[in-house]
């Protein structure tokens, strides 16, 4: 009977040990060393073409891959298009606003590491999205940051897997939180990655209820700064289209930097869910600190963003390497 334990226990042993259970295990920064080594500098040079054609793409990218990573993990699922027999998740009415720029990059990127024979089918769309994302944090002033590698590309893509994953423009701190830390990401996380609105650009129709109808008492949100509340109704009249596109950062909307912080402390978070981590006790104290130190936030963004990429990463065994970004294998 021992022995047949013994013999169990190193089959088991074996068995984790060939199949680590963290996803973490097999992410490592030098993944692609010997198969494609130059595969940062291509997708570097490829984000920073794009970027001289359009800024767009540098809030596009970053919002892809946190659309992506919430909703089954970091696999570039919301980078399959839809067919006849599946609705996939970019077509969820809350993606239908992600700019087809971030896509772009990263299908640019996935034909010039293709183009090298040594490199053909040895990167993940969802490697190659999280690249793209640093550089283009890096492209608007951010800080860079080593990238972990070693992703595979997901199997599924559906859009009613989106339900309930990503976070709305009317959450408070309880929901934000909630929603975080199904991904093992804390509030300091939840706030650090909350400023990459700090870039980019958002609808009218996002911003209505907190500018003419926020509640029986109020029609503007009295949370919101009051001459910041003025330039937003000229921006978005009642009736305008709520398509048409507002800044996020009413002061540095191009740069990567901690303003967005300061600008909450002014009131001039655009959605409730930006303004509630200042309005709210418990994240208020992290917002005045990166309000005045740069550099402590974004050290705290580098650590969010790397705990980010880990969010439900696939393995061989769940996941493979998509020959096209857009489709299954």
């Amino acid at each position: 009977m021992a022995r047949f334990s013994l013999v169990l226990v190193v089959a088991l042993s074996l068995a984790i040990s060939m199949f680590p259970d963290t996803t973490t295990a097999q992410l490592k920064t030098n993944f692609y060393g010997k198969s494609c080594p130059n595969v940062e500098k291509i997708v570097k040079k490829v984000v920073q073409e794009k970027v001289k054609q359009t800024f767009v793409t540098i809030p596009a990218t970053l919002r892809l891959f946190f659309h992506d990573c919430f909703v089954n993990g970091c696999d570039a699922s919301v980078m399959i298009q839809s067919t006849p027999n599946n609705k996939a998740e970019k077509d969820h009415p809350d993606n239908l606003s992600l700019a087809g720029d971030g896509f772009d990059v990263v299908i640019k990127a996935k034909k010039a590491i293709d183009a090298i024979p040594s490199c053909k089918n040895k990167v993940s769309c969802a490697d190659i999205l999280t690249l793209a994302t640093r550089d283009v944090v890096v492209a608007a002033g951010g800080p860079s940051y080593t990238v972990e590698l070693g992703r595979f590309d997901g199997l599924v893509s559906t859009a009613a897997s989106v339900n309930g994953n990503l976070p709305g423009p009317n959450f408070k701190v309880t929901e934000l939180n909630a929603l975080f830390a199904k991904n093992k990401l804390t509030q300091e996380d939840m706030i650090a990655l909350s400023a990459a609105h700090t870039l980019g650009f958002a609808h009218c129709g996002k911003v209505f209820n907190r500018i003419y109808n926020f509640n029986r008492t109020h029609s503007v949100d009295p949370t919101l700064n009051k001459a910041y509340a003025k330039e937003l109704q000229l921006a978005c009249p009642k009736k305008v289209d709520p398509r048409i596109a507002i800044n996020m950062d009413p002061t540095t909307p191009r740069k990567f930097d901690n303003i967005y912080f300061k600008n909450l402390q002014q009131g001039k978070g655009l959605f409730t869910s930006d303004q509630v981590l200042f309005t709210d006790g418990r994240s208020r104290p992290t917002v005045n600190d990166w309000a005045k130190d740069p550099v402590a936030f974004n050290k705290a963004f580098v650590t969010a963003m790397t705990k980010l990429g880990r969010v439900g990463v696939k393995t061989r065994r769940n996941g493979n390497i998509r020959r096209d970004c857009g489709a299954f294998n």
